[in-house]
């Protein structure tokens, strides 16, 4: 079990994501945004099973614009799997917990 699912902003992001040893799944997403509230309960139980071996994080579009520019995230939710501080897989929308399972299994 890991930390929780982590907050990362502009500020954090390169330390938090690109720098970390650990593949990261990060979650792009707003308050406003219902398909996101579906995301964010599948992320903590993923965190929860997976949380020592990768980093489950969340970046809010709203307070942090440059992230997401930077990735071209146009739509949100977007989830994008992270390895050695590269786009490894991007999912876009609220998928099933089956396929977050699988981009999980690609990084392990």
């Amino acid at each position: 079990m890991g930390q929780g699912v982590l907050d990362v902003d502009d500020n954090n992001f390169e330390s938090e994501i690109l720098k970390a040893e650990k593949p990261a799944l990060v979650d792009f997403w707003a308050p406003w945004c219902g398909p996101c509230k579906a995301i964010a309960p599948v992320m903590q139980e993923l965190e929860e099973a997976h949380g020592d071996t990768i980093i489950f994080a969340r970046c809010n579009v709203d307070n942090s614009p440059n992230t997401p520019m930077q990735y071209s995230i146009r739509a949100i939710p977007t989830l994008i799997l992270f390895q050695g501080g590269k786009v490894v897989d991007q999912v876009v929308g609220a998928v099933p917990k089956s396929h977050l399972e699988g981009l999980v299994k690609k990084a392990l």
